[in-house]
């Protein structure tokens, strides 16, 4: 399941591994290698961590709603502070803050669904393309946090810059039997390449951009170390901003999760 490359990504256990400082405070490790900022995925991914560690294990995270407020930087822990929101008879609600430095990076709402009966239905499939074992090599991007990501990537069309999607994901290491932590692994690699798959199709000029808000919806349970088809389109951009819909699939066709993120899109400044 590794790749030659292996030792260079951080573990993704490392990442979910949350210390308990006080009730509903946690320290959360930051990788110090990579990109001057933090990738949005992982602080996500962590925020959500939190808040499933406050939930009876039997009420499994059904969404996750972030918005990303500041760059968060590498090599300095996070603090993540979780309000608990409610607890009623069918669904819990957490809140949770992301901090360093005393100032909040990302704030995040999750919520928590006791399991019930209920049709089992979905719109579409897998479309028609190749899977996995027919595709050669990993992500090949421009993407600056791809060395330390913890997903193998294996996207169905070579890329180029920052496009990825559709593509193969599933994580590099194996992790524990625990709903918990697949769905926090999920929301991490869940931001990846997302702003570039925004942009209005075709689109030649040069531009910046940064998740602004990020949504995930669990509809079923989900491993990640298995492959998952992960595919993202762009659905509107007006005044700066653009917004991004996408799709896990299992390779038996099963719809796990969806999102939906709002990004920057700021034209490059004329050289």
């Amino acid at each position: 399941m590794s790749d030659p490359d292996s030792s260079r990504h951080r573990r993704l256990l490392e990442i979910l591994d949350l210390h308990e400082s006080r009730r509903d405070r946690f320290l959360a490790p930051t990788p110090s290698e990579g990109p001057p900022r933090l990738f949005g995925g992982q602080v996500a991914s962590q925020a959500l961590r939190a808040t499933t560690l406050t939930i009876d294990g039997a009420r499994p995270v059904h969404s996750v709603h972030a918005y990303f407020i500041r760059p968060g930087r590498p090599g300095i822990p996070l603090e993540l502070h979780v309000e608990r929101t409610r607890d009623g008879r069918s669904f819990s609600t957490r809140r949770v803050t992301a901090i360093q430095d005393d100032e909040a990076i990302l704030v995040a709402d999750a919520s928590f669904h006791q399991a019930e009966a209920g049709d089992d239905w979905q719109e579409v499939g897998l479309p028609d393309v190749p899977g996995p074992d027919e595709l050669n090599g990993n992500d090949r991007s421009a993407n600056p946090f791809r060395a330390t990501n913890p997903f193998e990537i294996r996207p169905l069309q070579p890329t180029e810059g920052f496009n990825l999607h559709p593509c193969w994901v599933r994580v590099r290491d194996p992790i524990p039997d625990d709903p918990a932590l697949h769905a926090a692994a999920l929301t991490y690699v869940s931001d990846l390449a997302v702003i570039g798959s925004a942009r209005a199709p075709g689109s030649t000029a040069g531009w910046g951009g940064a998740s602004l808000d990020h949504s995930v919806w669990f509809h079923r349970p989900v491993r990640v170390d298995d492959w998952l088809l992960f595919s993202v389109d762009p659905v509107t951009n007006f005044g700066a901003r653009g917004l991004a819909r996408g799709t896990f699939h299992t390779r038996d066709g099963v719809l796990v999760a969806s999102l939906a993120q709002e990004c920057l899109l700021r034209p490059a400044p004329a050289s």
